[in-house]
């Protein structure tokens, strides 16, 4: 009987998991429409009157998706105001709903990874996982990848669709 062998394992292929680049921390939406009078308008003096008082730890370690669910006009001014707050207690905070957090989450992850380190490798991007991970991550891993990779699938390295194969020169 022959003895089974892991081509995978022996494989040279660089598995890229891009799950493991989201930021644990929760997710939370700030709704500035609890913030309004009457649900239509925001009182400057009350508001900043809130933003000086409220309790901001709440928000230590979490991801803050800001958004205004009313229908009403709300300045600029109001959402960099939170965000003063919001700095050196949420991990992270931006304007948007919670889908637009999870992108800026995993651009912000992306940005940080060092595209030397797959200089000239079989790279696999993980598909499927337990995480929901956004479509425009795949999009921005391969901005990062095709400059150094020289190849890019996706997948499991055991069953990869072929995506890039840098030229011979």
């Amino acid at each position: 009987m022959s003895e089974l062998i892991n081509k995978v394992a022996q494989s040279a292929l660089v598995t890229l998991n891009l799950e493991e680049l989201l930021h644990p921390g929760e997710r939370v939406v700030y709704d500035i429409k609890d913030n309004l009078f009457h649900g239509l308008i925001l009182k400057e003096k009350d508001f900043r009157m809130f933003v000086k008082e409220h309790d901001w730890s709440a928000y230590d370690g979490k991801n803050v998706a800001i958004i205004c669910s009313a229908d009403a006009i709300v300045p600029t001014w109001a959402y960099m105001l939170l965000a003063t707050k919001l700095q050196g207690h949420a991990n992270y905070y931006v304007f948007g709903d919670l889908n637009a957090l999870e992108q800026a989450l995993m651009q912000e992850a992306i940005s940080k990874i060092d595209a030397a380190e797959y200089q000239d490798a079989k790279v696999v991007v993980k598909g499927c996982g337990s995480i929901p991970v956004p479509t425009n991550a795949y999009v921005e891993i391969m901005r990062k990848l095709l400059p150094v990779a020289s190849s890019v699938m996706y997948g499991e390295p055991c069953s990869t669709v072929p995506l890039y194969k840098k030229p011979k020169a």
